[in-house]
Parts: C-alpha cells; structure tokens; sequence
C-alpha cells in the first residue's frame, strides 16, 4: 500500500510539473522560440496558452496530444507553458487557462479558437484554418509571417552604432569587468550568415539599448579573445551574465531574427534580476518609492510584536521574500507594517478587518488595490497575486488620487516586543495602624 501511494505522488507530481514531453507531438514553445517557430513560418498553428495547475488544461492534455499526432504534417500544435512565460501569454491577452490560438496567415492577428475541446473538434477547427489560408493565398493575399524573419517590432529604426565593436585590448574591460548583461556576436566579415545577421543584430542592439548590451568581434583579427571562447564557426554568440569576473559564458541558443534576439535577452535580463527586498514603512518615502513607479506595490500588515514575537515576524518576512523571488521579474514593489503602526494606510484599504497578518496589492497608476482573502502564506499569496498578473480578482478604488498617508516611525530593532513595565508604588509610608477601623453599622 505504502509503495502504492508513493508511486500516486510520484505520478501526481510530475503530472504536475510537465504537461507536454519530447516524445509527444506537441511543440513547446517559449519566448525564445516563438517569433522563429510561428510568427515566422509559414504553416498554420495552433497554439494552447496552459498553466500546469490548471484542471481544465489537465483534462485537455490528452486531446491536445492526439489532435496534434492526427494534424501532423498538415498543422502545427504547439502549447506554451504560460505560468512560466507570462510575458507570452500576457502579449496575447491571455487571462485564463486553457486558451487556444489560431496563427493563420495573419500570424499578427490570431484568432481565438471557441470549438469542442476534443481531438475531432480540435482538428475538424485547424483544417479549416489551413484551407480559410490557402483560398487567402489564391486570391492574392500575403501574410505577416514567412521565413523573410523581422526586425525586432519595437518601431524604432535600427542603429548600427548601437552594436559595440569589441577587440581584443577593450574586451576584459568592457565586457568581463561589467556588471552589465552582454550579448556577443564573434563574426568574419566575410561569412555570409554573418551578412543576413547583422541588420537583425543592430535592430536588437537599438531595441534593447539600455537594457542589455550588444557588441561584435571580428574574429578574424581578434584572434586571442575569439580563442579564449573556442571560436570555431561563424557567427558565434555567446552571452555573458554580467558580474561575472571569471569571464564565464553560455552559449546564446535563440533565433537569428532581431525579435527573437530581443526575447531571448529581455527573458535572461528577468532571471538575472535581483530578488527584491521587503522594505518596514517608516516614512512616506518607502511607500512612494515601492509604489509609485511600480505596476504593483505588495502591502503587507504584520501582527504587533507582543502577538506575534521575532521569530514568528522573521518567518512572514522570509515567506514575503520567497514570494518576491518567484516574482522577482515583475518588479513589483514589498513592503511591511506593523499592525496599528499606519492607521490610515490599514483604513485607506481595508485591510484591518480581517486579521493579521492581511495583505493588499496596490496598482497606484490606477488607484486600485485588490485584498489577499485566501492564506498568509507562501503558496496562498503565489495564488493571489498569479491571478492578480491575469488580470484575475476583484479590485477596489483608493479613495483620493494619492496613497493614504504615513507616519514616521523608528524601524524595528528585530527583537522580541515587552511588556511596558507597572509603575511601582512606594507603600513604605502609609501607617496601617493609623487606619480606622470600620464601625460595626459600616460592616
């Protein structure tokens, strides 16, 4: 029975973790391969938008791999991992799991896909789009995708310029000593791939300008920085984390579009960034500096000291902590209360009459903040503020067009709260003997 059971979570849990594997049908797509594999080809995709703890996408699985083995060769399936691609999903206005896109001709423009969620439906649904693309095609029409790649969709016209020339005497320094993140293209000028790549390489560099840093080698001449990093082929990018003093490298493994560049950038940028800190609101200053600038700003409000001593404030703390590292890329704003601490913060967003500890997210652009109704903990608050992310959740207005006030306090000293002490009463002069003793009418 015990093995049993094991093997039920084993099962349970990589259900969990994995929806689609390499040996189904199904293609993964992420922000580093979308653009390459579906804006820019010329077949007919579907694309499901899932989230691993999502039942409705659990249930699906099945269909949407055996629609895909069925549509083989004809259309494309793929699915896109959105609790872990949120930018993805957000690009499309996804907002609940499972949604299904259909990429025809107008790869720009996807269409939602409302059909049964069987395999017959599935397919019956991308034969029709496939044959809708090919009477398009005959009449004369174009699409937005094709194999032709991109630039990068940013608007903004590609400066050459913006891709540093990196040689062999300003390499250690520019690049290894940086606490930048470096994309690197090692080139020869006469390469041809090379060539095709370098308008989609300053259109990246133009598009990721202050953001992450795009330079160039020509290997051909800076030989001793080109076979520090075993240059054998051309081109090479290699990228660098940044802080890295080593000099360590990984291997750049996206598309050759600029758009493909720039997503695959723009998601190693989030995973470098720091995890944020959860910061006491002791001044107007902390709150407007978590809050202002911020789409969201995390309000906690933590029991006082004397209900809830050191120990037990630390563990809130560190959970909000684990929490903004699992959110890290949203850069949102953390910050903390004590209890009774900011009074007009707790009634500005009602957030006192529920307990404490008690959470709200707070959208100041908008004046809005939505309150934590579910656990204070780690999993309880990933839940709020996911469905916060999909624009899931009731929300409610700030009263004014400014954050409630705050009130100057003293940060606290980490330590456990006291008890204030009783003042003490010197009786050393009351004479008891001098009292009168109570008559017997009084008794």
């Amino acid at each position: 029975m015990d093995i049993l059971f094991v093997g039920v979570l084993v099962a349970l849990a990589t259900h969990g973790s994995c929806m689609y594997s390499s040996s189904d049908d199904v293609v993964e797509l992420t922000p580093s391969n979308f653009n390459n594999l579906v804006l820019n080809s010329d077949e007919v995709w579907l694309v499901e938008f899932y989230a691993p703890w999502c039942g409705h996408c659990q249930s699906l699985a099945g269909d949407w791999k055996k629609a895909a083995t069925a549509l083989k060769g004809v259309v494309k399936v793929g699915a896109v991992n959105a609790d872990d691609h949120q930018s993805l999903g957000g690009q499309y206005g996804v907002k609940g799991f499972p949604t299904i896109k259909v990429f025809g001709l107008d790869k720009k423009s996807p269409t939602d896909y409302q059909g049964p969620r069987q395999a017959s439906g599935i397919v019956d649904a991308a034969l029709n789009a496939a044959s809708s693309m090919a009477k398009q095609r005959l009449s004369g029409k174009r699409g937005s995708g094709g194999s032709s790649g991109g630039g990068g969709g940013s608007g903004k016209k590609a400066d050459p310029a913006d891709v540093i020339e990196l040689t062999d005497s300003n390499f250690q320094e520019l690049v290894i000593n940086s606490e930048d993140i470096w994309l690197v293209e090692f080139f020869a000028p006469w390469c041809g791939h090379c060539k095709n790549l370098a308008p989609q390489w300053a259109q990246a560099a133009t598009d990721l300008k202050g953001k992450v840093k795009l330079g160039a080698v020509d290997s051909t001449v800076h030989t001793v920085i080109s076979s520090r990093y075993g240059i054998r082929g051309y081109p090479t990018i290699k990228y660098f984390p940044g802080g890295k003093k080593d000099g360590e490298a990984q291997e750049y493994d996206g598309g050759r579009t600029a758009s493909d560049i720039v997503s695959w950038a723009n998601q190693k940028a989030a995973e470098n960034v720091p995890p944020p800190d959860v910061y006491e609101i002791t001044s107007q200053k902390v709150l407007s500096d978590n809050c202002d600038d911020r789409q969201l700003c995390i309000v906690s409000i933590l029991p006082h000291i004397l209900d809830c001593q050191s120990q037990c404030r630390n563990k809130y703390i560190k959970a909000l902590k684990a929490v903004g590292e699992h959110f890290k890329a949203k850069m949102w704003g953390w910050v903390w209360a004590e209890a009774g601490a900011q009074p007009a913060l707790e009634e500005g967003l009602g957030i006192g009459g529920f307990g404490y500890p008690a959470m709200a997210a707070i959208n100041s652009r908008k004046m809005k903040y939505a309150l934590l109704r579910g656990s204070f903990a780690e999993q309880g608050i990933k839940d709020f503020l996911r469905d916060l992310s999909y624009g899931r959740g009731s929300t409610n207005p700030i009263t004014g067009d400014k954050l409630p006030s705050i009130e100057a306090r003293d940060p606290w000293d980490g330590k456990d709260g006291e008890l204030p002490q009783e003042e003490d009463i010197d009786l050393s002069d009351v004479e008891l003997d001098d009292l009168d003793e109570p008559s017997k009418d009084e008794l």
